[in-house]
């Protein structure tokens, strides 16, 4: 038995372990990269082909990672893309998160009300957010340019082409009131929805053209063969975790910007998703 070859490859396998550990417990849950994404829709009028949608999702201020610096960098990238429309998609602020130091809401409030968009900025609570006063974050949400859209729905006045904005409610942490925010659309305008967790699309008509969720962090891992992490969907690791998916109507899942109970990331960097949409079969 070739005993020196052994500890070379021992030797080998371990510096491949602690470069594996450097890149899911630092360097991967510290970048930070925008995507974009062309998304197309089952019904999309040609008149808002090409409306950009940049989606923050899961920040977990406070997280391992997510500092001030961080907050500022996710503000920059997202401005710089000149988004049409900004969707927060809950999550906002960190509990529970091994390494987490919690931040006053009112810094990251703060911080968020830099960001710029065309036809405004927009924020649904997530799960972490039911962890904070939430009376007194509606209170200073109120005085910041960042609307609050929980069951309520917003006419986006967008030149000949208006929609309709429509937030639901988590749907594990609260009450998504479908039928009774749907009954606020008064007109056959699209509507693109938005909310925390994914698992109240199969729950929603097909009169909504788009959903918008998070939540899923698309698992923090994927692994090859194995697949995604721990993915909070009670449909399963794959079905909603992450990206565009088909069904009654259409669902994007944005995996991201924090780290929840571990502060890991393989393969599922933090991104700001840039959505560009159009119908199908229609060029963008």
């Amino acid at each position: 038995m070739n005993w020196r070859r052994i500890r070379r490859i021992v030797a080998a396998l371990g510096l491949l372990g602690l470069a594996l550990a450097a890149w899911a417990f630092w360097l991967e849950p510290n970048s930070l990269r925008v995507v974009e994404y062309p998304v197309a829709l089952k019904r999309w009028p040609a008149s808002l082909n090409g409306l950009r949608i940049a989606v923050i999702s899961d920040l977990h201020a406070g997280a391992p990672f997510i500092n001030k610096a961080k907050i500022a960098r996710v503000v920059a990238r997202t401005n710089a893309a000149a988004p049409d429309l900004v969707l927060l998609t809950g999550d906002i602020f960190v509990n529970g998160v091994i390494g987490g130091h919690p931040t006053p809401f009112e810094d990251t409030a703060a911080q968020l009300n830099q960001l710029r968009a065309r036809l405004g900025v927009y924020l649904i609570y997530g799960n972490h957010e039911h962890f904070i006063d939430m009376k007194a974050l509606a209170a200073l949400l109120a005085t910041k340019s960042i609307h609050l859209m929980d069951n309520k729905v917003q006419r986006i006045e967008n030149g000949a082409a208006p929609f309709w904005l429509l937030g639901l409610a988590d749907f594990y942490s609260d009450r998504p009131d479908i039928s009774g925010t749907l009954a606020q659309v008064t007109d056959e305008a699209p509507i693109i929805a938005f909310t925390h967790s994914p698992d109240v699309f199969p729950l929603l008509p097909a009169r909504i053209n788009l959903l918008v969720a998070g939540h899923t962090h698309g698992g923090q891992i994927l692994l090859p063969i194995v697949g995604r992490g721990r993915t909070p969907s009670a449909y399963g690791r794959r079905r909603f975790a992450a990206g565009h998916v088909v069904e009654q109507t259409d669902l994007f899942v944005s995996t991201g910007i924090g780290t929840s109970h571990i502060p890991i990331r393989f393969r599922v960097p933090p991104e700001i998703s840039l959505l560009t949409l159009a119908g199908a079969n229609q060029e963008q």
